[in-house]
């Protein structure tokens, strides 16, 4: 199988939507006032573009509705996301939005898109190390891009993994069947009620007839394919609104059984820490001569650290399990003859 993962690297999930920004009565307090102008000498742009719209007391769909007026399209949900710091602006448009939205919270001209453009503490989100992006993990990394783009998700799903154990089954054609996962994640944000599932097919997928399956303390969302990459993105939708620090448990599958015989199974993380645990089962109809674990730092890198796996007799199932995973791409490689 060809990389496949989640927003683990996500592992991955997605952060929350946000609401809108508390209103005021238009007499702002003197110390926010102050903390604001702090802010636009300082940064980081998320809180700056926060606080200014808390002291003009405009929720964000009056906002959006401003912008339009000014020609400009952009969704309330990519204004949350950039007031939280989930998602920086940087196409030209939301970058014309940036500037446009000087003026309309009455800020001095280039405040915003300064913080954007500079260096140093601006360019931060609460001091956390950037996760590495999809285009670096995988091999349809822009395919995954695209479609999150499409959905105004950003690139970082606010949670990292804490544990994660993946069970994959491989049918009696060597084709990748289907793979259930049960992780526990925590929030390193606050708003966070949904995780996003990435899942890569092999050679000849069909991606539309994938299936995403909630089992635990989720259900499922918005479900997007890519038929080309063969890539099927879904978000699984949690039943509360995760807090920074909150921690979370969620179960979910994914049906393939729809591209050719497969050869690994690999996963990429974003971010480093947590336990991982993967189990590949074989049917008793296609059983491989060799397996073996292997890292990676990248889709085209060389495979480091590995080690030969020796299938169970009665379960035929080989596992790896990494205590404290690094950032990079953990996997499972087997020959069939």
């Amino acid at each position: 199988m060809r990389p496949t993962g989640d927003r683990r690297w996500t592992t991955g999930g997605t952060g929350g939507t946000g609401g809108g920004t508390a209103g005021g009565t238009g007499a702002a307090d003197t110390a926010v006032v102050a903390e604001l102008r702090r802010l636009l000498r300082e940064g980081p742009f998320h809180l700056a573009l926060r606080t200014a719209l808390a002291v003009r007391g405009l929720p964000l769909h009056r906002v959006q509705h401003r912008l339009a007026a000014r020609g400009i399209k952009v969704g309330v949900t990519s204004l949350s996301y950039w007031q939280q710091g989930a998602r920086r602006p940087r196409h030209p448009e939301s970058l014309r939005a940036v500037a446009a939205l000087e003026q309309i919270l009455e800020l001095p001209d280039g405040a915003l898109l300064r913080l954007l453009t500079g260096t140093g503490r601006a360019g931060g989100a609460g001091g956390r190390p950037a996760a590495r992006s999809y285009r670096a993990l995988v091999s349809v990394g822009a395919a995954v891009e695209q479609l999150l783009d499409a959905m105004e998700l950003p690139a970082d799903g606010g949670l990292h993994s804490v544990g994660h154990h993946e069970r994959v089954r491989i049918g009696p054609a060597g084709e990748l069947c289907d793979r259930e996962s049960q992780q526990i994640v925590r929030a390193h944000r606050d708003g966070v009620d949904r995780y996003l599932a990435v899942h890569h097919g092999d050679p000849g997928c069909d991606s539309a007839r994938m299936r995403v399956t909630a089992y635990e303390n989720c259900r499922t969302g918005r479900v997007r394919h890519h038929p080309e990459a063969g890539v099927v993105v879904a978000e699984l939708l949690f039943d509360t609104r995760l807090r920074c620090g909150d921690t979370y448990v969620f179960g979910y599958g994914i049906e393939d059984g729809t591209g050719a015989r497969s050869t690994e199974y690999v996963r990429g993380f974003s971010y480093a820490g947590g336990q991982y645990m993967l189990q590949v089962r074989f049917d008793e109809a296609a059983l491989p001569v060799r397996c073996r674990r292997f890292a990676r730092t990248g889709p085209q890198a060389p495979r480091t650290g590995l080690a030969d796996l020796t299938p169970s007799g009665r379960h035929r199932a080989v596992h790896l399990v990494e205590q404290t995973v690094r950032r990079g791409i953990l996997g499972i490689a087997w020959d069939w003859d």
